[in-house]
């Protein structure tokens, strides 16, 4: 079945507030991070480290991959340049034990003592991913909770950081947020056009897009409710990830984290 994405279900009348660089986070913005669940930086790596990033993910993509990539169906990734390459990758993971580039940001000093303090704890890195549309076709990733994807305990926090290593536009599929739902709890997820919080659940009236220019970063608590809508301009937006956990957290069934999020079984229908 083809879904298509509702015209309605992203905004860009709100834009979110940005810091100029990550060494102006205080108890005032960490206080904010906590509040409304998410926290942007205009800057946060240099134009070298954007570049050193990208020549990284370019690696791992290349076939065959110690990483796990999941390539669009029309892609010859064998005939592709570096950027051609990824413009036919759909998603990237578990990258960072796979190359140096990758494993140095995922350390980065500045990342990690943010991480922490909004965790208030030591932090572990839990994923690695890169979610990348391509000119022209790049698909929306459908509002959800980063904790529906999770194996882990309910009550441990989740930092996602997000960042941009192209101009992340309204236009080219930028982040959305609803700011304040990380403290609403968890929201039922549905298999539609990905696992996903319900259309008509979507509260769009609290829609607040997240532009960023290459390097910048927007970290995010692991309820918050986000999404990214399609690419259909003619430019790439390319971004990663990462999540983090307090040192120590331990895993737990699939089955609980179903029992919480999980729609099939639940009886209820979207």
């Amino acid at each position: 079945m083809t879904y298509i994405v509702p015209a309605d279900l992203y905004r860009a009348d709100r834009l979110a507030p940005l810091l100029d660089s990550i060494n102006e986070i205080g108890a005032a913005e960490t206080d904010a991070y906590r509040s409304l669940g998410f926290l942007a930086v205009r800057s946060l790596l240099t134009d070298r480290d954007v570049r050193g990033v990208l020549d990284g993910l370019a690696v791992v993509a290349r076939p065959p991959s110690p990483a796990s990539v999941d390539f669009e169906e029309w892609a010859r990734p064998e005939e592709r340049d570096r950027d051609g390459l990824l413009d036919g990758v759909r998603k990237l993971q578990h990258f960072c034990a796979h190359e140096p580039r990758l494993a140095e940001l995922a350390r980065h000093p500045a990342i990690l003592a943010t991480v922490a303090r909004f965790l208030d704890a030591e932090p572990v890195l839990i994923q690695d991913m890169a979610l990348l549309k391509p000119p022209g076709g790049g698909r929306e990733k459908p509002w959800h909770q980063d904790k529906a994807f999770f194996d882990i305990p309910l009550g441990a926090p989740v930092v996602g950081v997000w960042i941009a290593l192209d101009e992340a536009t309204i236009d080219n599929g930028c982040m959305h947020i609803l700011p304040g739902t990380h403290t609403e709890g968890p929201v039922v997820h549905f298999v539609r056009r990905d696992f996903q919080i319900c259309d008509t659940q979507v509260q769009t009236h609290r829609d607040t897009a997240v532009p960023l220019p290459p390097g910048g970063a927007l970290f995010f608590d692991g309820l918050l409710h986000h999404g990214t809508p399609p690419n259909l301009t003619d430019t790439r937006r390319r971004a990663v990830q990462m999540h983090y956990v307090p040192a120590g957290t331990m895993r737990t069934p699939q089955e609980d984290r179903l029992e919480v999020f999980g729609a099939d079984g639940k009886h209820v229908t979207c």
